[in-house]
């Protein structure tokens, strides 16, 4: 009985071994995971693997408590456990400290810390230290397993010599007490027999659990981050709309989390179906839908939340969750933030607009100012003819003035469409912006403060200096519109890069480096729906009479025009940014010329191409009264049959829009091969890409605008004839 209670005893003590391993294995395995999450946030920067080292740090301190106690009676174990205590708990806050550090984003202090090697150095000799332990445990369970199977022996020969004696006394009173002997014999080993497979099938039983329960938190981890990672809201609901389980992407996107009911959605926020403007019934919510066994895709719909006034546009996927009978127990919804692509198809659909109505105001441009340079010439001479009779004349000077204003608007629709001829040069933006900050001064007014805000060094931008200061000047205007009691006008410069992302999220901007130009003010601000028609053409928000409603469009052209991007920024009550995002230079800034013009006018031959007769016969009695001799031709088939007959002339003035079957650059190419050396000035109110590519005119190329005064024509005129204007190339 004694050895029996000894076998027990023994066997005991190799099931506590086993669990002194186990101890060990979880401390090591706490360790490494503490060491993975952190290695895990620096590779993914997710927030989860934060939560995963905070678990893992605050088990490690029990679990050296639990072993500590279960080897109180292993003296060497609990010197080599003193010091091995101390080491982990220094590598737990070494590796607490550059994670600290790492989400304070001190990645230069991180870098040093690791760089030291206490935690590489802390964790080698914990390693060290732990298989030692392990070692030890080992070579101990051995031991016991040892004396075990020796008691097992002696307990198997002390029942030998009980069954011998038995049996010499079983052979002196019966001989049927033989037989009895040798079943007892083989009862016995076959007892030992089955206590040793059993031994050895809880070693292999303890073994097997140990590895899957490894493999099972592995597993769960990997999940737990996939889930905590995804960029897409899921919410696992019961029944009765309780958010069961939630990703920290539903908390951010729905403000939802576990423990929540989704019949809050309706208390926190105003949800309404995909066109921004029905709200959903009760019934309608994916919430209600999924829980009465509707199974959906993408399904859409737009939620305000009341804390604040952006808007998520959500794509939900919904499936049921159906218990063992078949009901519905809960459900599963998946949703997916699709405001960013909502807001990118908006401004492409809003840039597909503007650019049909440029289209459209192009195609009419032309012939508005044809009209217009025959009405306000003739009104000129009229107002001069006039001199004796002043009621008359005050009259033609209204006729004139109101021809000059629609030249005005014609030419701002021209900006918008981006159809006007620009002459861009390297600018120094800076300076420029010095200098319009001056010319602003005494426009807005003492009431309105200006500063400026420029990045320092040489920043160039390859635009039409004079375009720019127009556009200033009218965003400045429409500033000080906002501000009617006084405020601040702020100008600022910077170097920018957009990049892939900002090009994604804005169909029509190209990645690369830009000059940023920044126009904001302390007004009144925009609401949202003013921002998305600001660049219309006559849209205005001012009085009638106080505002034409172009002075945003011509600024959105010039941009678009040459080659940037423009950006609105404004809030309510706070006031307004406009960003113009302009094209960096090509090489040196060049410095402005005067070139002083001379309007007299001469005696050369004119060769004067207009299909328009009014504007045909008005140019001609212009240039006469100048003292030109003119030619005329009304299309480029009778220009050339003029130019095969010996016509002689001294200037080609040629609308670049002409039938007969050339334009007026394929006409003046035509000319200069047969006459090398031809001088030509060209006339438009639209010139259709004939001598304008990619938003500016072709090097040696003059170019005179409809409508155009008398003087503006001699100018021209005189300039080309002392050799401004070549043949084209």
């Amino acid at each position: 009985m004694g050895l029996d209670v000894k076998s027990r005893s023994d066997a005991a003590w190799v099931n506590h071994t086993v669990e002194v391993l186990k101890k060990i294995s979880d401390i090591n395995l706490l360790v490494r995971r503490a060491e993975s999450a952190l290695r895990g946030y620096e590779i993914y920067r997710t927030a989860g693997f934060i939560d995963e080292f905070q678990a893992a740090r605050s088990r490690i301190a029990p679990a050296l408590g639990d072993l500590k106690l279960a080897i109180r009676d292993n003296p060497d174990q609990v010197t080599l456990m003193e010091a091995t205590e101390p080491l982990i708990l220094r590598r737990i806050e070494v590796a607490a400290e550059s994670l600290r550090l790492r989400v304070n984003g001190d990645n230069e202090g991180s870098n040093a810390l690791r760089d030291r090697g206490e935690g590489r150095g802390l964790m080698e000799t914990v390693t060290g230290n732990l298989d030692r332990l392990a070692a030890g445990e080992e070579k101990l369970r051995a031991t016991r397993e040892a004396a075990s199977r020796r008691t097992g022996i002696v307990l198997l020969g002390i029942d030998v010599i009980g069954a011998l004696v038995i049996l010499l006394l079983a052979a002196m009173l019966l001989s049927e007490s033989q037989r009895t002997t040798v079943q007892l014999k083989s009862t016995l080993l076959e007892t030992t027999a089955e206590k040793q497979q059993l031994e050895a099938a809880v070693a292999e039983r303890t073994e097997h659990l140990v590895t899957a329960h490894d493999e099972l938190r592995l597993s769960v981890n990997v999940l737990q981050s996939t889930f905590h990672s995804m960029a897409e809201a899921v919410l696992v609901i019961d029944a009765d709309g309780n958010v069961l389980l939630s990703n920290p992407a539903a908390e951010r996107m729905l403000l939802h989390r576990a423990g929540m009911n989704l019949r809050n959605l309706r208390a926190i926020s105003d949800v309404f179906h995909g066109d921004g403007v029905t709200p959903l019934k009760p019934t309608e919510l994916p919430s209600a839908r999924v829980l009465r066994g509707e199974q959906f895709e993408n399904l859409e719909m737009i939620v305000r939340p009341h804390s604040d006034n952006s808007a998520r546009h959500l794509m939900v996927s919904g499936r049921p969750m159906l218990d063992a009978e078949g009901t519905i127990s809960g459900a599963v919804l998946v949703y997916h933030d699709a405001t960013t692509s909502r807001e990118t198809e908006r401004q492409l659909h809003q840039s597909q607009k503007l650019d049909a109505i440029g289209k459209l105001t192009g195609g009419v441009a032309h012939d508005f100012n044809n009209m217009l340079t025959v009405i306000s010439g003739n009104t000129e001479t009229l107002v001069a003819g006039l001199k004796g009779q002043p009621e008359l004349q005050r009259t033609a000077r209204l006729i004139d003035d109101a021809a000059e204003r629609c030249a005005e608007l014609i030419q701002h629709l021209l900006s918008f469409a981006r159809k006007q001829p620009l002459q861009p040069r390297d600018v120094e933006i800076n300076a420029a912006i010095t200098d319009i900050a001056k010319l602003l001064r005494p426009t807005l007014g003492e009431q309105i403060q200006i500063e400026t805000v420029l990045q320092q060094g040489p920043m160039t931008s390859h635009i039409d200096p004079s375009r720019l200061t127009n556009a200033v000047l009218n965003m400045a205007i429409n500033a000080r519109d906002a501000m009617p009691n006084g405020g601040k006008l702020l100008l600022e410069t910077h170097r920018v890069v957009l990049d892939e992302a900002y090009a994604q999220a804005n169909a029509d901007v190209r990645p690369g480096p830009y000059v940023m130009l920044a126009v904001s003010d302390t007004g009144t601000g925009m609401p949202q729906s003013v921002q998305d028609k600001a660049f219309e053409p006559f849209f205005t928000t001012k009085e009638v009479g106080k505002g034409s409603g172009l002075g945003l469009s011509m600024v959105y052209g010039f941009v678009k025009q040459s080659g940037g991007h423009i950006k609105i920024y404004s809030e309510q009550g706070h006031g307004t940014t406009i960003k113009l995002y302009l094209p960096p230079g090509e090489g040196t800034t060049e410095a402005a010329t005067s070139i002083a013009q001379q309007a007299e006018g001469g005696a050369e031959t004119i060769f004067v191409v207009e299909d328009d007769t009014m504007v045909r016969n008005f140019v001609t009695a212009q240039l006469q009264s100048l003292g030109y001799n003119t030619v005329a031709a009304a299309d480029s088939r009778a220009a050339l049959q003029l130019i095969e007959a010996g016509q002689a002339f001294d200037l080609l003035f040629t609308d670049v829009v002409i039938p007969g079957g050339m334009s007026g650059r394929e006409l003046a190419e035509e000319i200069a091969r047969r006459r090398p050396g031809v001088k030509v000035l060209y006339t438009s109110g639209y010139t259709d890409n004939a001598i304008v590519h990619h938003g500016k005119l072709d090097d040696g190329v003059m170019l005179l605008t409809k409508p155009y005064r008398r003087n503006q024509l001699a100018e021209m005129i005189r300039k080309a004839l002392n050799g401004g204007g070549m043949g084209a190339s």
